[in-house]
């Protein structure tokens, strides 16, 4: 099992930055592939990102291929979502989530293919 704390959220103006940090805890980070979603009020969960289990597939969703980039560090047991030229269509409730690796195989772009999923860390972009 695995508990996902999501910080770096904010208030940034539009061309600006943020990283966004997930903190994972438990023995077994390893052994999860780790996505980033947002969301926004009456709208489903949208995928962003994906980094699998070592780091070796890196995925993207359209609208932030090229501005975000995902990465993790299995030493410190963290994924990171470094965001750069924000939009305001970019505003929303970031989250990250794990999915365990299994032999079968899951879809990292699927919400509902997450097992874990942290509280969600607040971006706002002003125009």
């Amino acid at each position: 099992q695995v508990q996902l704390l999501e910080s770096g959220g904010g208030l940034v103006q539009a061309g600006g930055s943020l990283r966004l940090s997930c903190a994972a805890s438990g023995r077994t980070f390893s052994t999860y592939h780790m996505g980033w979603f947002r969301q926004t009020p009456g709208k489903e969960r949208e995928f962003l990102s994906a980094i699998t289990w070592n780091g070796g597939g890196l995925y993207y969703a359209d609208s932030v291929k090229g501005r975000f980039t995902i990465s993790r560090d299995h030493a410190k047991k963290m994924v990171y979502l470094q965001m750069n030229s924000l939009k305001p269509e970019d505003t929303a409730s970031y989250l990250c989530a794990a999915l365990p690796v299994s032999p079968g195989g899951r879809n990292l772009r699927d919400p509902s293919d997450y097992d874990y999923w942290g509280q969600g860390a607040q971006v706002t972009v002003s125009s």
